[in-house]
């Protein structure tokens, strides 16, 4: 076990989480057959199969998931020691790792280039799920802050808005409801829906609007990401519910068109969450607090023109 490295732990770390290696590089910056590689090096150090390899996913062995709890464990632990080191020095350097909800893709990694550009000695990992996976995050103490719309109420965080985060329903240009105002909510029990997996944010902000106004949907289609129900609503396969701060290029490029419908949007709020009893390392206070500062402004500059702030 000597010859094991701490990147090849959070290459393994990464690549359990995701269930790809493909995705674990992406994640990390580097080629699938460097992670590839990487973990068979780490496979032989152990003298253990670590992975399953399908033809699509792979999935942890027996092994493979007894290692992953002392994997973590390292990895929490050498955390903690930069995070200690970085407060010794008082110096803005160090990892910060920040996780986000799918929806947030299309405005947080701009804000953290803003934020590198004014302490370029941080070293960012960004790790993105839906909400679900963000608390299982959060829960094993692997990420500094999470950015999503609904804190979690199963742990105990400290969870700061900072922003509207407006959800409404959305259709084809070409749908017949597209245009006509003041439409009472049960129109879209008629409707097909493309929806989001469950553990989804935005799919669990839907679901209350739905169970509020006694709505049965008709759930035509569920996919894994924004962009997916983007294309399929776009293609006139149904009606989805979608973040605003999601449809700017694709309202602007007119693929989306929002249905006015009464008691739409859901407005909702972005958190920036951290668990209370971890001690913010100064690069990860620095961005917390540049979200709770900027980011309404932030958020109002981009996005001003479609939620009509």
């Amino acid at each position: 076990m000597r010859a094991a490295t701490l990147h090849q732990l959070r290459l393994f770390a990464s690549a359990a989480r995701h269930q790809s290696f493909a995705s674990a590089a992406r994640e990390l910056h580097l080629t699938q057959p460097a992670v590839s590689m990487q973990i068979k090096e780490l496979e032989e150090t152990v003298g253990l199969p670590l992975f399953d390899r399908g033809a699509r996913r792979i999935s942890l062995t027996t092994p493979g998931e007894y290692f992953l709890v002392y994997a973590r464990r390292m990895l929490a632990t050498l955390k903690d020691a930069e995070d200690t080191m970085a407060r010794m020095r008082g110096a803005q350097t160090g990892r910060l790792v920040v996780g986000m909800v799918t929806t947030a893709a299309d405005f947080l990694p701009r804000m953290l280039s803003g934020f590198l550009r004014e302490h370029p000695g941080v070293e960012v990992q960004l790790t993105i799920g839906n909400r679900r996976s963000l608390v299982e995050l959060l829960h094993r103490n692997e990420v500094d802050l999470a950015v999503m719309g609904s804190p979690p109420r199963e742990l105990d965080t400290r969870a700061e808005p900072f922003a509207a985060h407006p959800i409404t329903a959305f259709a084809s240009p070409a749908h017949p409801l597209v245009g006509q105002p003041h439409l009472p909510p049960q129109v879209l029990a008629n409707e097909r829906f493309i929806v989001r997996e469950d553990g989804s944010g935005t799919r669990a902000a839907m679901e209350v609007f739905f169970r509020t106004h006694r709505i049965s949907p008709h759930y035509a289609m569920e996919v894994a990401s924004n962009e997916a129900v983007k294309h399929a609503v776009s293609a006139g396969l149904g009606v989805a519910f979608l973040s605003m701060h999601t449809v700017r290029l694709a309202l602007s490029a007119g693929e989306l068109a929002p249905l006015d419908v009464d008691g739409l949007p859901i407005m909702r709020a972005w958190h920036v969450v951290q668990l209370r009893s971890r001690t913010l390392a100064p690069a990860a206070e620095a961005f917390r607090y540049s979200i709770l500062e900027d980011g309404e402004r932030f958020l109002g500059e981009l996005f001003g023109r479609i939620t009509g702030r």
